[in-house]
């Protein structure tokens, strides 16, 4: 597990691309609608000509019109022909700021690094493919090297096999990773003696050598979104942390993240050491939405479906929302919690309208098996309790434990259905207080009747419970 690492309405999850759907005259645009637990995603036909009129739209939306008189559109094709460029990092070097590339079916073995704002277009995930075998990412959007790096977009490809992150992005803000795939990248990844990963950059050793880094790592990242990308078969998935810089206000968002075999499908990992405070690290106020996730972390059993960890001290990782997404069958909690040090800040996360099954364990934390959601601060390691956590309309099955809370702080848990009748609802398992008032407990009579879900630990507030189960949204029950 990675420990060195508003309101009502939510996301829905979207479905992984297919051979049908990743034609070149298709495109997805997300229909936000306000239903309960649920927005789909729209597939709509074009023809090519509205496909490109589309893509210069969102290249000015993204990159903004300051200087838009002077963008270009270069082209890439694996032969260089036509008066396109043979290779993606030959027409980012002769781009200006602003430029569209646009990147033709076929398989590219690059490492691409991406120094100034650009749209990156491919034609879809599974054409446009960079390999980066033996190479260290596949995309590097390297904010880290060029100080002030803004509006970068990246979509439509199909990104494998590189020694570390899949794509990487460092010390920028407002980029948008969109409908790619990111398959089988931390290729260097070792177990002898212990996790490490060869090669990997020094500014980044210290967070992610026994994962490097995963299939996605934002790091030092303010204000950017990662949407509708498939993430599979990566040491891990989709990682937010504070190696490089503080990490705040992006969204991740419709993504479909699955059988990474030995992290999180999503963690928010602080890990940068300072005793006390430095505003110039943490992270905090990311949006985790309406993702589907599942069978991550079983190799080792160390992958939550999403993980929001504090390592060392004076970690900070607050203010986070997880919302509307699917967690199931992942090797740790659905959503899993944890503060382990000195002078860290987990307070103040929501977690809401998920549906959580069917997980995991925590180690480190006294449960008896599988839980969907975790609250965990380690006192005998220092770590102050964890206050301000609102946990509301989740939607827990298929585990022994709904909500196991250990921390000395103050835990509000409402309108939540937790489990069937014999199982533990709410452990509280510290000195802490939950209160867990309005709540489903899987039979009308509340947690007093054995027929219902229990409770285990003291200082729970139940009543009044729920005498209704919490409403599942049909067309999620549907799909």
């Amino acid at each position: 597990m990675r420990v060195p690492r508003y309101y009502m309405w939510a996301f829905g999850r979207t479905f992984p691309p297919t051979e049908t759907n990743l034609q070149e005259n298709s495109m997805y645009t997300q229909a936000v609608a306000p239903r309960r637990y649920h927005t789909p995603f729209t597939r709509i036909q074009t023809s090519m000509s509205s496909v490109q009129s589309v893509i210069v739209f969102m290249a000015v939306y993204f990159l903004g019109t300051s200087g838009w008189a002077m963008a270009a559109t270069k082209c890439v094709n694996p032969g260089g022909t036509g008066g396109c460029f043979a290779s993606i990092n030959a027409a980012v070097a002769a781009a200006a700021s602003s430029d569209t590339i646009t990147v033709a079916a076929g398989t590219y073995h690059e490492d691409v690094v991406i120094p100034k704002p650009l749209s990156i277009v491919g034609a879809g995930a599974g054409r446009s493919i960079v390999d980066a075998t033996g190479l260290s990412n596949a995309f590097n959007i390297d904010g880290h090297s060029h100080a002030g790096l803004n509006h970068v977009f990246v979509t439509g490809f199909t990104v494998r096999n590189a020694n570390f992150e899949g794509i990487l992005i460092t010390d920028s803000s407002y980029v948008t990773v969109w409908d790619n795939d990111v398959i089988g990248n931390d290729k260097s990844l070792t177990f002898s003696p212990d996790p490490h990963c060869p090669g990997l950059p020094p500014y980044l050793v210290a967070g992610q050598d026994f994962d490097c880094g995963e299939g996605i790592h934002l790091s030092g990242v303010t204000h950017s979104t990662i949407a509708s990308n498939r993430v599979e078969h990566n040491s891990g998935g989709i990682l937010l942390s504070d190696d490089t810089g503080l990490t705040s206000d992006n969204l991740i968002s419709g993504n479909v993240v699955n059988e990474n075999p030995f992290d999180c499908a999503i963690t928010l990992a602080s890990h940068h050491f300072e005793f006390g405070f430095n505003p110039a690290f943490g992270v905090f106020h990311n949006t985790v939405a309406g993702n589907t996730i599942t069978r991550n972390g079983l190799a080792t059993d160390e992958g939550a479906g999403v993980g929001i960890f504090a390592g060392p001290p004076g970690g900070q990782n607050y203010g986070n929302v997880v919302i509307g997404n699917v967690m199931e069958a992942n090797g740790l909690p659905g959503v899993t919690m944890h503060s382990h040090s000195p002078f860290q800040n987990l307070n103040d996360n929501l977690i809401v309208g998920n549906q959580i099954s069917k997980n995991g364990p925590d180690g480190d934390v006294p449960t008896s098996g599988p839980t969907g959601i975790v609250v965990f601060s380690d006192t005998a390691g220092g770590a102050p309790p964890i206050t301000g956590t609102v946990i509301s309309q989740n939607i827990i099955s298929d585990e022994e434990i709904g909500i196991a809370v250990a921390t000395n702080g103050a835990v509000d848990a409402h309108l939540n259905s937790l489990l069937d009748k014999h199982e533990i609802g709410v452990a509280n398992l510290s000195g802490g207080t939950v209160d867990a008032r309005e709540n489903w407990w899987g039979c009308k009579d509340g947690p007093t009747d054995d027929k219902c879900s229990q409770i285990l630990g003291p200082n729970v507030a139940f009543d009044p419970w729920l005498t209704k189960r919490i409403r599942e949204d049909k067309a999620s029950a549907k799909e």
